[in-house]
């Protein structure tokens, strides 16, 4: 697909790719840094590798910014500085980026996602909707299914995990497991359901391949897999998506439906660059990680929204 037909299924809230070209992309030239912000009057990147000195990126027609560093590397930390008037300056996360540092750090990481090769074939070419066969689903959230005593926090990673939890799963007789969100997040009381990264897998547990590696062997061992998706509000920390290009680019800015109930920002799924956005989070999950399906956190917030 050409450039221009990606821009324009991204800004008629159509694109279920503009994870493929946004973000951070390693290439033979280093890495592509790519970032949506209309509302910018300038936009610099700085990471490891440039020690943390702004670089200034390249807008064009859309309000894409956007630039190419050859010393960029994956696994070096990166921030957009981000611009706007009467001298507004923040430095905020990648909105597409693949990685993430851990809390209370909030810097994106470059990260290659074609680095595990999955064995799953068969499940994949075979699995079912279950609409003609039982369905049961077990519920975990991955840092308080089976607790470390050896680690900080009390973590396994997921490979580490999968064993256990898959053990369970089939000693009980259930044919899913649902994941609570594992989209990045800071805020450890929230498990999950406040985010920060929408393409990034919380490093708590691991690596991106790590949890393919989870999913993986579910799908060996006969277990779908469902990961809790929350399409409808977001954590108001400053460097995620809050004010995102100094102007509400996510979120509502009207009185009554800018927050939720919980005090997160309202996703604007009137705009349709927030469409693409979300619909390109959603495919990633099921493309990259080969997720068997969604579970939409929140719907009643949604419908509800505003009171109306």
């Amino acid at each position: 697909m050409s450039r221009e037909q990606e821009m324009k299924e991204f800004f008629e809230g159509k694109s279920l790719r503009a994870w493929k070209f946004f973000g951070a992309h390693v290439n033979k030239k280093g890495v592509t840094f790519r970032t949506y912000a209309p509302g910018a009057t300038g936009v610099n990147v700085f990471g490891d590798f440039n020690h943390w000195f702004e670089l200034p990126m390249e807008r064009d027609e859309h309000g894409c910014w956007s630039v190419t560093v050859s010393e960029a590397k994956p696994g070096d930390l990166y921030k957009y500085v981000i611009y706007g008037h009467n001298n507004w300056r923040a430095e905020h996360a990648d909105p597409y980026a693949f990685g993430a540092e851990l809390r209370p750090g909030s810097a994106s990481r470059i990260t290659e996602l074609s680095t595990y090769e999955f064995h799953d074939e068969e499940w994949m070419k075979e699995r079912s909707n279950c609409k003609d066969r039982p369905l049961s689903i077990y519920e975990a959230h991955l840092g308080a299914f089976i607790r470390n005593p050896e680690e900080e926090h009390g973590w396994y990673t997921y490979r580490e995990i999968a064993a256990p939890l898959i053990e369970h799963v089939k000693k009980s007789g259930y044919t899913h497991i649902e994941l609570m969100p594992l989209c990045e997040y800071p805020y450890d009381g929230s498990w999950g359901y406040q985010l920060t990264g929408y393409f990034a897998p919380t490093c708590r547990y691991g690596k991106p391949e790590d949890l393919k590696y989870l999913v993986d062997q579910c799908h060996l061992a006969g277990i779908g897999v469902i990961m809790d998706f929350v399409p409808v509000h977001f954590a108001i920390d400053d460097f995620a998506l809050k004010l995102y290009d100094t102007t509400a680019l996510y979120e509502y800015y009207s009185p009554g439906v800018a927050e939720s109930q919980w005090g997160t920002c309202m996703f604007n799924h009137e705009r349709p660059e927030v469409s693409s956005f979300l619909l390109s989070s959603a495919d990633y999950w099921l493309e990259e990680f080969h997720f068997d399906g969604l579970r939409v956190d929140a719907v009643s917030c949604l419908i509800y929204r505003g009171g109306q």
